[in-house]
């Protein structure tokens, strides 16, 4: 009894520690486009030229993620965490320091490069360091936590430049992650790594597996990066674009229509927690995933299809939200499940870089729509992309109860 008490207290607090590094990794995401008013005037540039400097972080991030899961199976997760977290902390702290565009750019490079770390080492040591039975509860936290970060971050700001100046308040909270890193490395000693060179059988299942380009390449692998890839499409669609459609089709103010975003954004991660307990008790993951996809695409179909009020546009994306986070701990499950051991780190790191190329071509894509085509077509899209996603997850599945 004893030891299950202590082994569930190492688990919490393995949990804790990584959930709150991903938590400021997406906190680190959202600091800047805030203060975008602001500096505009402080860098003597335009809105494009600000956007530029997310684009960098994104490009930086998305090349990265990959070699860095490889560093992660080759010489540990728990330092790369670290310095990662540490990396894009003081990143942000000079950002403030040295108020100039060109300084940003090149800050902006370091940011995205830390912000590289966090998927490919947290699964790692997740997968290391957590029982199976607490695996699908493991990711919802981790998920959550990100959201979360991706949800303090603009009110952060804004209290913060109320009560100081925009520079103090990026230094404050460069430090704040700082201080969590250094929390990290003081209990890093609970934190077991998944790492290939660990040991005979570690080896052994490596040699199976083939080389790791190989194992990048393979048909499950590149299926697994095309659901991230619909994921991130649909996610973009209604995130970013979803507002600018809705005016566009109702002729709403903005503060009107916002509140149906904020249901969204507010069901996604209550839906992430319930998925966790859900992952925990299903062996299909891939059903529960897939299910998930077609109800969002019916839900947001509807949106697109039936003349309705706002109300009932809200309770559809409530719908939408809670299922698009259902998804996650499933879709972690699901990759889990494909990865060999001692491979998580780079699979992981490969994978998560689906996010940034739907991040690169959603915008261009949904951004023609609004301009070119009927408003109301971003939304049938963004049904589809749901809907071709299911493919992907009942291949990634399948091919995960054969392994």
């Amino acid at each position: 009894m004893e030891v299950a008490i202590a082994q569930s207290r190492r688990t919490a607090r393995v949990i804790g520690l990584i959930s709150t590094a991903h938590f400021f990794s997406h906190f680190f995401m959202l600091l800047l486009p805030p203060l975008f008013p602001m500096l505009r005037d402080v860098y003597g540039v335009g809105f494009t030229e600000l956007g530029f400097a997310i684009t960098v972080y994104s490009l930086t991030t998305g090349l990265t993620q990959a070699p860095v899961g490889f560093l992660v199976d080759r010489v540990g997760a728990r330092a790369i965490l670290i310095s990662g977290l540490v990396l894009e902390s003081v990143a942000f702290i000079l950002i403030g320091v040295f108020p100039s565009y060109s300084a940003l750019i090149v800050l902006m490079v370091f940011a995205g490069l830390g912000n590289a770390v966090f998927h490919p080492a947290d699964y790692s040591i997740l997968n290391a360091s957590v029982d199976q039975q607490r695996m699908g509860r493991a990711f919802s936290i981790h998920t959550f936590a990100g959201m979360l970060g991706n949800a303090v971050a603009p009110v952060t700001m804004i209290f913060l430049v109320s009560i100081t100046d925009w520079r103090t308040a990026l230094v404050l909270c460069g430090l704040t992650g700082v201080t969590v890193a250094v929390a990290v490395l003081l209990n890093s000693a609970v934190l077991s790594e998944d790492s290939a060179s660990a040991g005979p059988e570690a080896a052994a299942e490596k040699a199976f597996a083939g080389s790791a380009f190989k194992l990048l390449f393979s048909v499950p692998i590149l299926s697994g990066l095309l659901f991230f890839v619909g994921i991130s499409v649909t996610s973009h669609g209604i995130n970013t674009f979803s507002v600018a459609t809705l005016t566009l089709m109702y002729g709403e103010p903005l503060t009107t229509v916002g509140f149906v975003l904020t249901v969204y954004l507010f069901a996604t991660p209550a839906g992430v927690l319930l998925g966790g307990w859900v992952a925990d008790r299903v062996r299909r993951h891939d059903l529960v995933a897939a299910g998930c996809f077609v109800v969002m695409a019916l839900s947001i179909f509807a949106v697109a299809a039936l003349p309705m009020g706002l109300a009932g546009i809200a309770v559809l994306f409530a719908i939408a939200g809670l299922v698009s986070g259902v998804v996650s701990p499933s879709r972690d499950m699901m990759i889990r499940s494909v990865t060999p051991k001692g491979e998580m780190g780079k699979v992981f790191g490969f994978v998560s870089t689906g996010f940034n190329i739907g991040g690169m071509i959603a915008p261009l894509i949904f951004g023609y729509m609004l301009d070119h085509a009927a408003p109301a077509s971003v939304f049938w899209v963004v049904g589809f992309a749901a809907l071709a996603t299911v493919v992907t997850v009942l291949f990634t599945g399948g091919r995960g109860r054969k392994g």
